[in-house]
């Protein structure tokens, strides 16, 4: 196992110089690319759909099949929905069902992913040293300006979310499961299975309750809403959220892969 300091040091002896392999992994689709230094694609992002059912071993040989079909790299970024603790999975919401997200949860897939150290599992089929953060904290290290309380919002299967600190990624919290109404969370409530039944239009101002809710909890100087459903968020929605909330490209969620490497983490090894 390769420990996140030395994952530090591979990067000052001049890792960070060379490429990245850059992973997002969702609840519908895996998509990779590689990247220089400079955060610039060397080829477009390839992207297969999420496999079900998902144990952790296929998890990585999709990835290293992604992998095998790219330039080389000189280390990895993998992206991945849950609460993810220094590269271990503590839980995952979408990858423990037996088809894909709003699926029966296999009691056996919740057993094997709990305290997978997916840091390590994918440095080893990869060769090379690998960073693994909940997907929403890559996102979040594509866009955010290392100035004040940044917090980033993706909207996808489900919702995503990260928290930065003068640029200082702060521990995981799982808004997602945070109750919005009789029950119902904000992954339920935000996710693709509910735009799709209300269309854009409602969905939208969804959104927008949602971000009002979200506001005097954590009083962000700024909020950087994401992930692939975000294009989809009405015009005049988005002109209500107010100055502080800023739409960004999906894109980030792999140009984050280069900049993860280099963001100081609250509380890590």
């Amino acid at each position: 196992m390769v420990c996140a300091r030395a994952y530090r040091r591979a990067v000052n002896g001049g890792v960070d110089e060379g490429r990245t392999l850059a992973v997002d992994c969702g609840g519908g689709g895996i998509k990779a690319s590689v990247l220089d230094a400079a955060g610039t694609l060397h080829v477009p992002p390839v992207r297969v759909p999420t496999p079900y059912p998902l144990p952790p071993e296929r998890l990585v040989a999709t990835v290293v099949e992604l992998a095998g079909g790219l330039p080389a790299a000189d280390r990895a970024t993998v992206g991945m929905p849950g609460m993810i603790r220094h590269g271990v999975v503590i839980a995952t919401p979408h990858y423990v069902t037996r088809s894909g997200p709003r699926s029966r949860v296999d009691p056996d897939l919740v057993a094997v992913w709990a305290g997978r150290d997916m840091a390590a599992a994918f440095g080893e089929a990869l060769g090379m040293p690998t960073l693994v953060l909940n997907d929403a904290e890559v996102h979040g290290a594509g866009v955010v300006a290392g100035s004040g309380l940044e917090l980033v919002l993706t909207l996808g299967t489900g919702l995503g979310s990260a928290l930065f600190d003068g640029g200082v990624l702060a521990p995981h919290l799982e808004l997602s499961h945070a109750p919005v109404r009789w029950g119902v969370t904000y992954d339920a409530y935000l996710g693709e299975h509910e735009r799709r039944r209300l269309g854009d239009a409602a969905w939208s101002r969804r959104v927008r309750r949602a971000v009002e809710g979200l506001r005097p909890v954590v009083h962000w100087d700024r909020l950087y809403i994401g992930g692939g459903n975000a294009r989809r968020i009405r015009p005049t929605t988005v002109e209500a959220l107010g100055d502080d909330v800023v739409v960004v490209p999906n894109s980030a969620g792999i140009v984050g892969g280069v900049r993860a490497w280099q963001l100081p983490r609250g509380g890590a090894d």
